[in-house]
């Protein structure tokens, strides 16, 4: 089947009272906008185009990391017929079936989109809607029947009698048109209380031009639920957290407690991994099998290798975790990280940008910034790598098997070589050979009965300043 996907984006959505375009309100860190284009390209289109209003340029940011994609310009708020029609354009030459899809609808499911396309060629329809049952159908448009059960037109709510009001099957957005039958469009008139193009309307003109259409009520209302509001949002926010969490239960992820886990729609999780309480997986992460996710973290378009460990109030970002490694707890890894195979970042430990070799500790209390730290190699307690001149940042190397002892500063840019050992305290300027000790400690010097010598100092001068307040 050749599709091409319509994603209508230009929407203001002035009840979400925010300055942000509808359709990049997030939902765990991703826009509500995505979604819905990934539910699109599961349908292997030929094209994708998305229909902007006024936030073009805001809309076109988040998304210039995605290929195949044609935006179309819509300059007023016209409507979605209007919308549409301009998009016509950008669909000259394609021959296939148009899946319309708005950008407010994150919840929509690869499966409903495939049987509503089914149905479509199935029934060889030339414009077929996708309907619902919605028991409090409020400002839904409804779908009207006739008497062989034939969708033939959709009356928006504003519109509808008392009786049309009744009816409990409505529409939800989403259509499928034939290429051929898109000229129909030029043929929706202006809705004069409301001064838009209602694309429900072709449905009707279709009708009456013996074009054959119909309405496939196979939906749920909360999968087809559009966004217009906050709260909203919320609810959303609820259902697509249950339906994820649902997903991976069934492939074997073991939650402590589902109901306060927070899984984002691209994130990949292996086999028997165990997640607890209050964990946040978004963007892209991948975890792997039989990882061990504690209490309170956060990680974010990473990579964790299987049966890593993650202990609580750790935030990982943008970063790389190897198979076995243990992180935290309360250890911030941030982006451009790489975390290598049974590796222990401890608590209080900050790593910038940085490679940690396998079996290499860095137990608590530390900062590497723009490091190149090779294998088995100790980091001690508040040691730190002096990254910044207030200018420019540079790179500090540690080679395999070397040991850093506590409350040591390397000052980059620094090599220190492999098997070589940081005496505590150090601040290290220059290279360190392999095998070498380094020490920059001024030398221990005991001054003995020091203590009591000033304790008398003390007293002497408390005694002078009392003499002197009697006089």
């Amino acid at each position: 089947m050749n599709i091409a996907g319509v994603i209508l984006a230009a929407g203001l959505g002035k009840r979400m009272s925010s300055s942000a375009p509808k359709v990049l309100h997030k939902i765990y860190g991703t826009p509500m906008l995505h979604y819905v284009l990934h539910r699109i390209h599961e349908l292997n289109p030929q094209k994708v185009i998305v229909v902007v209003g006024k936030h073009c340029k805001e809309i076109k940011d988040t998304l210039e990391h995605v290929d195949s994609i044609s935006f179309v310009y819509q300059r007023e708020a016209k409507g979605t017929g209007d919308a549409l029609l301009k998009a016509e354009q950008a669909l000259k030459g394609f021959q296939g079936t148009v899946l319309v899809v708005n950008g407010d609808t994150p919840l929509i499911r690869r499966e409903t989109l495939k049987k509503f396309l089914n149905l479509h060629k199935q029934k060889k329809n030339a414009i077929s809607v996708l309907s619902f049952i919605a028991p409090n159908p409020g400002s839904y448009g409804r779908i009207i029947r006739d008497d062989s059960d034939r969708a033939v037109s959709i009356i928006e709510d504003r519109d509808a009698t008392i009786i049309q009001k009744g009816i409990k099957e409505v529409n939800s957005g989403i259509y499928a048109i034939e290429s051929e039958v898109l000229p129909l469009l030029k043929g929706i008139k202006l809705n004069e209380s409301k001064g838009e193009y209602y694309l429900t309307d072709v449905i009707s003109i279709a009708y009456d031009k013996g074009v054959r259409v119909d309405a496939f009520c196979i939906g749920s209302e909360d999968e087809l639920m559009g966004v217009n509001t906050q709260g909203e949002i919320e609810k959303v926010r609820r259902i697509m957290r249950e339906m994820i969490a649902q997903e991976w239960l069934k492939k074997g992820v073991n939650f402590v407690d589902i109901n306060s886990v927070f899984i984002s729609l691209n994130v990949t999780i292996g086999r028997d991994t165990q997640i607890y309480p209050n964990v946040y997986l978004e963007g892209s992460t991948k975890i792997g099998k039989g990882c061990t996710i504690y209490p309170n973290v956060r990680v974010l378009d990473s990579t964790i290798g299987d049966g890593a460990v993650i202990k609580d109030f750790t935030l990982i970002e943008g970063s790389v975790v190897k198979e076995r490694a243990s992180i935290g707890p309360f250890a911030r890894i941030r982006p451009g990280s790489q975390i290598g195979e049974e590796a222990r970042i401890g608590n209080f430990v900050e790593v910038k940008k940085s490679v940690i070799g396998s079996g290499t500790k860095a137990g608590h209390l530390s900062y590497l910034g723009d490091a190149k730290i090779g294998n088995n190699v100790n980091i001690g307690a508040g040691t730190i790598t002096c990254n910044y001149d207030g200018h420019k940042k540079y790179i500090t190397v540690i080679e395999d098997d070397v040991f850093v002892g506590s409350d040591s500063q390397l000052i980059a840019p620094v090599k220190v070589g492999r098997g070589a050992f940081i005496g505590a305290g150090s601040t290290i300027t220059k290279d360190v050979s392999s095998m070498a000790l380094a020490t920059s400690r001024v030398k221990q010097r005991n001054i003995e009965d020091w203590v009591r010598k000033k304790q008398l100092k003390v007293k002497s001068e408390k005694l002078r300043v009392r003499k002197k307040a009697k006089r």
